[in-house]
């Protein structure tokens, strides 16, 4: 992935959910949809469900997608706080532009991801244990458009 695109698509993805950004109008019967724009570049997150969603966050360079990712996961137990996940989210790295670190902990709870491939194709799933007890897990997949 360029590294201009790259950064882009890390600055999009701190500013939108992660970073609590303000939602965009919806694009379908009660998504979630967050957009950020700079220049030509585009990049819209939407999902549907709260407990239990999926969702697609995708890049468009000049009206043309170029990248995008589904994914799909559950709460499975409590106490669940959406405000972990997304301070884990904001440390999406840069080798591995999907969710968040391999690993992130704070006050019992530990945000994990493991993936394979690259940005142009990958898969893989996170987790977030709490007190040793698994309670979210989620499982993503994506890579480049033509």
């Amino acid at each position: 992935m360029e590294q201009k695109i790259l950064e882009f698509l890390l600055r999009a993805k701190r500013l939108t959910y992660a970073g609590k950004g303000a939602e965009s109008p919806s694009s379908r019967p009660r998504s979630h949809d967050l957009q950020y724009a700079e220049e030509d570049l585009l990049y819209i997150d939407t999902y549907l469900g709260g407990e239990r969603f999926s969702g697609e966050e995708a890049l468009w360079i000049g009206g043309e997608p170029v990248w995008s990712m589904n994914y799909s996961g559950r709460v499975t137990g409590g106490p669940f706080s959406g405000d972990f996940l997304k301070e884990a989210l904001l440390r999406v790295p840069e080798d591995a532009p999907f969710r968040g670190p391999e690993e992130y902990a704070r006050d019992g709870y530990v945000y994990r991801c493991a993936y394979t491939g690259d940005p142009g194709w990958f898969q893989g799933r996170e987790t977030i244990e709490w007190n040793g007890r698994e309670i979210y897990e989620c499982f993503f997949h994506g890579g480049s458009v033509r």
